[in-house]
């Protein structure tokens, strides 16, 4: 069968096209013949080598085939969505059944792919680990790219009382505000501040949802209200925080909480509630994920090359069948 794999740990140029046997399904496991397939940043840590061990590492010895979501077709002509630790980017692989979902009419295979890792990140972000209650006021930052906009979204879907967006841009920012942010704004360190309250109608917020880090996790923690909770799940700006000291948070009656979602579906499983939620949101229009590029199998370098680039809006898409 058609599929993209690596030999050696790299950047985007140790993919290749390949012809591989079909893999076969074991005990509890079921073969999809792949419709579409989703690019994450995920992928491009595997190939460089940074998750040799964990939840997160794929299994057995190089090479491999990345790609860590499919949508497609079982045996028995069910539509599916599926978590796959490795095997992706390929004509046809195999999913545990406990990562296995069927997918209702209305959803495309790009909103099925976005709603995986991104949709089921930002409904933990909200419902396990900030624990938001209706009328709470809840702060996105990021609020354009693929977690955030969801966000955005389940953010109002779950009653917040006020949500305040951050983005880099106006052009992202009017976006957020099309997703139902009260208000969007400059998310940077410098002013960050006065720019929240000022959003808040001059009062401290309850949730900040943060994937940035450095001096921007370290400014939200001034913008928290008493009680207030700061989730953070990602660090793209690759600096360090500097003001998570035990003696602030317990001063300022404020947490801050990490949360990943790998491990949870390592534990867990894919399947569940949340994600039924999601799909079911999603195929009532309540809930809208953002679909970007589409590209054959064999492109999967380019799509790896756009996303680091930051050339890139919505869930990237892989098609081994075009």
């Amino acid at each position: 069968m058609r599929a993209m794999q690596f030999e050696r740990f790299g950047g985007p140029e140790v993919l290749m096209e390949a012809d591989v046997p079909d893999p076969v399904a074991g005990p509890g496991e079921t073969l999809v013949e792949v419709e579409a397939a989703g690019v994450n940043f995920g992928d491009i840590k595997q190939m460089a080598g940074e998750h040799t061990d964990g939840p997160y590492a794929p299994k057995g010895p190089l090479p491999h085939i990345p790609g860590l979501e499919v949508v497609g077709r079982t045996s028995d002509g069910r539509r599916v969505l599926g978590y796959v630790l490795q095997g992706g980017y390929a004509a046809k692989t195999v999913v545990a059944d406990r990562d296995l979902i069927e997918l209702p009419q209305g959803v495309s295979a790009g909103e099925a792919l976005a709603l995986l890792v991104q949709g089921l990140t930002a409904w933990h972000l909200l419902r396990s680990v900030a624990r938001m209650t209706p009328g709470e006021s809840v702060v996105v930052h990021a609020a354009a790219g693929g977690t955030g906009s969801l966000a955005v979204q389940l953010a109002r879907e779950f009653g917040a009382g006020r949500i305040i967006a951050t983005a880099s841009s106006e052009e992202k920012r009017a976006f957020a505000r099309e997703l139902g942010a009260d208000a969007a704004i400059d998310g940077s360190a410098e002013g960050y501040q006065e720019r929240i309250l000022d959003a808040n109608h001059g009062r401290p917020v309850d949730i900040i949802l943060d994937a940035i880090g450095g001096s921007v996790l370290d400014s939200a923690l001034d913008a928290l209200g008493y009680l207030g909770r700061l989730v953070t799940y990602g660090a793209s700006s690759r600096q360090a925080a500097s003001a998570i000291v035990p003696h602030r948070l317990a001063v300022d009656s404020i947490s801050v909480a990490g949360f990943w979602l790998i491990p949870l579906l390592a534990q867990n499983g894919a399947g569940g509630a949340a994600l039924e939620e999601l799909l079911d949101l999603t195929a009532r229009r309540r809930l809208r994920p953002l679909v970007g590029a589409e590209y054959d199998l064999a492109r999967a370098r380019d799509a790896h090359e756009d996303l680091l680039g930051r050339r890139t809006k919505g869930k990237l898409v892989l098609r081994p069948g075009k």
